[in-house]
């Protein structure tokens, strides 16, 4: 079997209803399939105010809004509609990118027809309780996270470091890497736009710290603002750019009186952005890999983030940025201190970050994944079908 024989059914928690990296990624991943010739059918609940167009063929799931976050959706079932779909389309393997209602039921659908899954992993749900007061759940959400996992035949996880605290975790054994790319054609330190800044306030000659990302509170806004607090306290010069919307912008616009928001921004706009700021301030523990931040590198940015694994794969250390400890606001802001005093080592890290984006190519990393397809569709047939064991990693 060939790449262009394939026929991929992938499931996903939002395909397109809110922009995220997660999707994005998703919608490359369809994008590379269809232009090798495979044909792809994505199974997303969806709304009637899309923030993009799809790509690909989009099958909708029954779902309601996730109260308190009603511009999310939560699947219910699967319904048998859209099993009579499946049963049609008779996919080769099933991808899961979320493991909700939908994506447990599309588990067992395959594994009751003998059909191979892959299990991608995008963001860290265990830790979302932590900013919402319930932190106490975080083990019932490993355990359940472990159950859901074992039960496929392998997981793709976008970092080394991911992958590390995946296995520790002890969620599977076959555990590969999809990265993610950047698109350099926006994301370049060409973009840079002093003209742009200047309209905000923001002179040439000031350090701008970026935040870029939703504007939720697992992202660490808490940390974000406290550490603006902090370097007002040392007196040290900054301004800061704010690119994103999202339900916490009235807690952070409070927090961070000094920023200026811009909105959420996309395509040559977004790029403009990225590139005209002066560091990114990255204090997320949520992602399983920092998309922004990579997006800065690629705009000749620095990036101060936290040594989680949204980062910790990306950032070298004292080279193209710093990685602080988690929640730590002295030291993020004894980073920034150093960057607004030694401007010079700040740009020679931006440059460095730029050269090591350049090893992000889309159609390689997404080359990766068609293969791990093939390879678990070949290892199935092999075992004549037969369901996978329960993962058993050796030492």
């Amino acid at each position: 079997m060939d790449v262009s024989d394939l026929r991929v059914a992938l499931f996903s928690g939002n395909y397109n209803y809110v922009r995220d990296g997660a999707n994005q990624a998703l919608n490359r991943l369809v994008d590379y399939l269809l232009r090798q010739g495979a044909k792809v059918r994505v199974y997303s609940p969806t709304t009637d105010t899309p923030a993009f167009e799809p790509a690909g063929e989009l099958v909708s799931l029954p779902s309601v809004p996730i109260p308190g976050r009603s511009e999310y959706q939560f699947s219910t079932h699967l319904g048998s509609e859209v099993k009579a779909n499946l049963a049609e389309f008779d996919p080769h393997i099933v991808h899961i990118s979320s493991p909700d209602i939908a994506g447990h039921r599309a588990l067992s659908w395959a594994r009751g027809r003998g059909t191979p899954v892959l299990a991608s992993v995008h963001t860290r749900f265990e830790t979302y309780p932590r900013y919402y007061g319930l932190g106490f759940t975080e083990p019932l959400l490993v355990a359940m996270l472990r159950r859901f996992y074992h039960r496929c035949d392998a997981i793709v996880a976008p970092s080394p470091s991911m992958i590390a605290e995946l296995r520790e975790q002890g969620m599977h054994c076959d555990i590969g890497t999809w990265s993610r790319g950047v698109d350099r054609s926006i994301f370049s330190p060409d973009a840079r736009d002093v003209e742009w800044r200047q309209s905000l306030g923001i002179g040439e000659d000031d350090m701008a710290i970026g935040f870029l990302g939703r504007l939720v509170l697992e992202k660490g806004l808490d940390i974000f603002a406290d550490t603006m607090v902090e370097l007002r306290r040392r007196g040290v010069a900054h301004k800061v750019l704010v690119i994103g919307e999202g339900p916490a912008k009235g807690f952070f616009e409070e927090k961070v009186p000094e920023a200026c928001f811009v909105g959420f921004q996309q395509g040559k706009g977004l790029g403009r952005a990225v590139a005209s700021m002066d560091v990114l301030l990255n204090p997320s523990v949520t992602e399983t890999f920092g998309n922004v931040t990579l997006e800065a590198m690629a705009c000749g940015v620095p990036v101060i983030a936290a040594d989680a694994t949204g980062a910790s794969s990306l950032v070298v250390d004292g080279e193209t940025g710093h990685l602080v400890p988690p929640r730590d606001v002295s030291a993020y802001a004894d980073k920034l201190q150093a960057y607004a005093q030694q401007p010079d080592m700040r740009r020679a890290h931006g440059a460095a970050g730029a050269r090591r984006a350049d090893e992000f190519d889309w159609d390689t990393i997404n080359g990766a994944v068609a293969d791990t397809y093939l390879r678990l569709i070949a290892q199935r047939a092999r075992a004549g079908g037969k369901l996978p064991a329960a993962p058993a990693c050796s030492a």
